[in-house]
């Protein structure tokens, strides 16, 4: 398993955005025939698994517009240039929620979509959770909802919890309690 991947030969930028940019390589694949891979970069999120209490988690309901839906996540967000993925982590669980966390706890990190995509996400669990100050970005309509952790099964099952990101972080704290 593994080795050294394909030779990439060439490297053109085709757009940059605020958040994801994307560029397309050209690589040598096994036969040495050239192959094109678009790749979108992003500078990498976190994911907050937020305890209220042992069993219940503090989750979001928010509007997706790439999916058109209203999605029941757990707290998350871009880290910014620089930062700390740990900081990121308190910012986004107060500016989401409003509330702040006594102690956080790496808990994985993941590749979001490895086929096209380098994003890593950072999960971490929040506990001690205590009153702090929603600011939330102006494009973000959010509703704060609390969910037991015996119920996240069925919420999976049903599809009312349909966030990959979301539904990783919350059976992984499932199966190590």
């Amino acid at each position: 398993m593994g080795g050294n991947g394909p030779e990439v030969v060439a490297t053109r930028q085709v757009h940059q955005g605020r958040i994801v940019s994307l560029r397309l390589d050209t690589i040598r694949g096994p036969d040495g025939a050239l192959l094109e891979r678009e790749v979108v970069e992003h500078r990498g999120a976190v994911a907050i698994v937020a305890l209220v209490r042992p069993d219940a988690v503090v989750m979001v309901s928010q509007y997706r517009h790439a999916v058109a839906e209203w999605l029941l996540e757990i707290p998350a967000g871009t880290i910014e240039e620089g930062e700390d993925p740990e900081w990121c982590a308190a910012r986004e669980l107060e500016e989401e929620t409003g509330y702040a966390a006594e102690r956080l706890r790496r808990l994985f990190a993941m590749y979001t979509s490895p086929g096209f995509c380098n994003e890593v996400l950072h999960i971490y669990v929040a506990e001690g959770l205590h009153d702090g100050t929603v600011n939330r970005d102006p494009d973000e309509e959010i509703e704060v909802v609390e969910v037991a952790l015996a119920d996240v099964p069925a919420m999976i099952h049903d599809e009312r919890i349909r966030d990959g990101k979301t539904i990783a972080a919350l059976l992984a704290v499932i199966a190590a309690s």
